[in-house]
């Protein structure tokens, strides 16, 4: 069973090679608002197309308000590849090779293969904003591929981070 994530707590961690080279470590991250963890369910999936796509296309707006973008999945190198490739994704590192320890122990959702075309295991979508000193800010884990949050929703709240505003749903 996966361990529930609390607002407030440190991330866990987080460091995973990403598509063209190099890796993508959270604990690097020095965003001057927050790093943006997002989490699709794989190659195979045509909603995770369009949500990186609607990502990659707010990529540098998101750059602007001091975040640093990262997306993410259980997918070989291969399949990383053929995502930012084929679906066009050049102003958003795609990192792969998670594990399934590590989806578990993000709180994420772990699905088997129903469909040929899916890889064996794959996390289900989940969206992060870790601040700089490592703790999570903001939590959303879905167990269904069309259940994620709304990427201009999220743009135009990044201001409320600046403002202070605190995590929720930090009560025990």
């Amino acid at each position: 069973m996966s361990p529930k994530l609390t607002p407030g707590q440190m991330a866990p961690d987080l460091s995973l090679p990403i598509a063209g080279g190099g890796t993508w470590d959270l604990a690097a991250q020095k965003p001057d608002l927050l790093s943006m963890v997002v989490v699709y369910r794989g190659y195979h999936c045509p909603v995770c197309k369009g949500y990186l796509q609607k990502l990659n296309g707010l990529a540098a707006e998101f750059a602007e308000q001091g975040v640093s973008l990262v997306a993410l999945s259980m997918d070989s190198a291969e399949r990383a590849e053929a995502a930012k490739s084929e679906w066009a994704l050049d102003h958003l590192p795609i990192a792969y090779g998670m594990s399934e320890a590590t989806a578990q122990a993000w709180g994420l959702w772990v699905s088997a293969s129903i469909k040929e075309a899916e890889a064996a295991i794959f996390a289900e979508p989940g969206l992060f904003w870790v601040l700089p000193d490592g703790k999570l800010y903001l939590i959303d884990i879905a167990n269904m591929p069309f259940a994620r949050p709304d990427l201009d929703l999220l743009l135009s709240k990044t201001g409320a981070v600046k403002a202070g505003y605190p995590p929720r749903g930090t009560k025990a």
